[in-house]
């Protein structure tokens, strides 16, 4: 609701339009969203005329334009109605041909939503708070859409998702006690009390998430410019309504990057994907355009998921791990074709070598599945490493688990996976001396990942060089047939070698 009658009021507003078309009524799928996005930035058009020429191209789907031309039937009368009727009637006369229920905007009636969408220049500090909270609400609900969707998938990280989605609850009621504190009570100082308040609900892993959050900073820190009290939640908020111009002309992704303080929250698999295509990590990280699992990644994620349970059982013996390889299998879904039944007989033998080898090793696994969390500059570092083993000289190994062909040592030369690992196991679990390893399961092969010459400084380098370019927007692809014959976004990208 609240992003269309930003959209009506603001055409040029590229946020706006990208929340309108991707919700129901019109729920334009990510994929084609995208491909109007690229039409808007190569003609210079806002997201609102680049429909009509998106509309044009051979690639988009005729379900696409369906919906394309619904919300543009809508978008004309809006227009239409909204500059001849009272504004209050037209806002209730909206949510009808949204299809909106009362419910769905939080209790807020007609005349609340008018009098927001009336006065939405020169908001003093609490009127910023109100406009973030109305952006957090759509944000919350598209949250739980996406959570719910994915329970029933087969994924290592469904535990962090639904803390992330909790998380983001209890910022939403942060926001709403922040809105209705005492009069006169300053922001800053009714935030310490409420986040005391909330912390006492939540478990240690959402805890650590909540923590970690930069909306305290947001809402605490000042510009420092003389204006008074405004804070950086109102920067935020009105660029989340406006998001102007990128670095390059385009229309800017501020809002969608993953801000965390001064810089930006990063993942190992985020640098590496950035790293190998900037592109490509703005359609899947910026974008979050969903893409498909492939046969071979649920083949990935069940043996993950297999050898995550077993380790954590009181018994660890064979007979348990076939168990756990036939459950989790079963919960799969991967099917019985001739493929799948070849993927299940390696799984089967890759497990039994698996179970071998850990008895012979001398080594002792310590840690599963150990997450980590860490500052490198003004970027936030964080991820999980597969396996922790105690070496019999007194130093670590870290394990990272792959099910796909085994690389050399010399393939992992500049490998920086591994490598931001050790930095991070010094830095989150001061483990001081530590070595890497790659555990190719299929083939029964552990490859060390070689120390480079200049040690760890290539990383911080290249981690930083990496956080510079997302935050400068520089999205360029690097086409190449190796990189392109595995991404899930060549339908949508403009330059990929086919």
């Amino acid at each position: 609701m609240l992003a269309w009658l930003t959209l009506l009021t603001e055409p040029q507003d590229a946020a706006a339009a990208v929340r309108a078309l991707g919700r129901p009524p019109v729920e334009l799928r990510q994929v084609d969203l995208a491909q109007v996005v690229q039409v808007a930035r190569r003609q210079k058009l806002d997201v609102v005329a680049a429909l009509s020429v998106a509309s044009e191209s051979p690639q988009l789907a005729p379900q696409a334009r369906e919906r394309i031309e619904r919300f543009q039937e809508l978008y004309e009368w809006a227009s239409a109605a909204l500059s001849s009727e009272p504004l209050e009637v037209f806002v209730v006369r909206l949510i009808e041909r949204l299809g909106l229920r009362r419910r769905q905007l939080f209790a807020a009636d007609a005349r609340d939503l008018a009098e927001d969408a009336g006065d939405a220049q020169g908001r003093p500090e609490d009127q910023a708070l109100r406009e973030m909270l109305g952006l957090l609400r759509e944000e919350v609900l598209g949250d739980v859409t996406r959570i719910a969707g994915r329970l029933g998938e087969l994924r290592l990280d469904t535990d962090l998702d639904v803390s992330h989605g909790i998380v983001r609850y209890l910022e939403l009621i942060k926001l709403a006690a922040l809105v209705e504190r005492p009069p006169g009570q300053n922001a800053a100082a009714a935030l310490a009390d409420i986040n005391a308040r909330l912390l006492a609900a939540t478990t240690p892993l959402q805890r650590e998430i909540y923590e970690s959050s930069l909306l305290d900073d947001l809402l605490t820190e000042t510009d420092g410019d003389g204006a008074g009290e405004r804070s950086k939640l109102g920067q935020r908020a009105i660029g989340a309504s406006g998001l102007g111009l990128g670095p390059r002309g385009e229309p800017s992704l501020e809002a969608f990057l993953p801000r965390r303080g001064e810089g930006l929250a990063l993942s190992a698999s985020d640098v590496v994907t950035y790293r190998g295509c900037p592109l490509r990590y703005k359609f899947a990280r910026v974008l979050r355009i969903p893409s498909e699992q492939t046969l071979n990644q649920r083949f990935g994620i069940v043996v993950h998921q297999v050898l995550e349970r077993y380790h954590s059982a009181e018994e660890q013996t064979l007979g348990l791990l076939m168990e756990l390889l036939e459950a989790a299998w079963r919960r799969s879904g991967i099917g019985e074709g001739e493929q799948e039944r070849r993927l299940r007989v390696m799984a089967r033998a890759a497990l039994v070598r698996y179970h071998e080898r850990l008895r012979e090793e001398a080594a002792r696994p310590l840690w599963f599945e150990r997450s980590f969390a860490f500052d490198l500059g003004a970027h936030h570092l964080r991820g999980r490493v597969d396996r922790v083993d105690a070496l019999p000289d007194g130093s670590y190994e870290l394990i990272d688990y792959k099910t796909g062909h085994a690389k050399t040592a010399a393939e992992l030369r500049d490998d920086i996976q591994l490598s931001l690992y050790a930095i991070a196991a010094r830095e989150a679990w001061q483990l001081e001396s530590s070595q890497q390893a790659y555990y190719y399961l299929l083939d029964d092969r552990k490859v060390p990942v070689p120390r480079a010459e200049d040690g760890e400084e290539w990383v911080r380098e290249a981690v930083l060089r990496v956080g510079e370019g997302i935050l400068a927007q520089d999205f360029a692809p690097t086409p190449s047939p190796a990189i392109c014959a595995l991404c899930d976004y060549r339908i949508v990208c403009p330059v990929a070698e086919r």
